[in-house]
């Protein structure tokens, strides 16, 4: 038999309480729309602190590659490849996270001083050091 209700093409996103936050939900509806969220996400991305499960993921993937390396091309045993994959796996987490951490508070102090620049710039005095 025929369906004669039309079935919904999305889901129904509210709450119990009947609030529906549309508008951080939606897709964009063109391509301005859409670049203009591609810019606020990767500013997002840039500005988040790291984390030590974005450094342990980073090292993951490093050491991934180090063990097909080791393995299938420089042609040492499966596990001697894994052992050294493991350490390396190692040393790569907590390197990449003090990395990442560095660079993290490197661009956080200039962006504090372009916009203490700014502030000064806009109210006629020579900005603090």
């Amino acid at each position: 038999m025929a369906q004669t209700k039309k079935k919904r093409k999305r889901k129904h996103r509210g709450t119990q309480g009947g609030s529906i936050n549309r508008a951080s939900n939606r897709r964009p509806r063109n391509r301005d729309e859409a670049r203009a969220q591609a810019r606020r996400n990767a500013e997002l991305r840039k500005t988040a602190a790291p984390t030590w499960r974005s450094a342990f993921n980073r090292s993951l993937i490093m050491s991934a590659i180090l063990f097909v390396l080791m393995a299938f091309v420089v042609g040492q045993p499966i596990g001697a490849a894994a052992v050294l994959s493991v350490f390396m796996l190692g040393l790569y987490t907590p390197a990449g996270y003090y990395l990442e951490r560095f660079l993290y508070r490197r661009r956080m102090a200039k962006e504090l001083a372009a916009r203490q620049a700014a502030r000064a710039q806009a109210t006629g005095r020579a900005p603090r050091r």
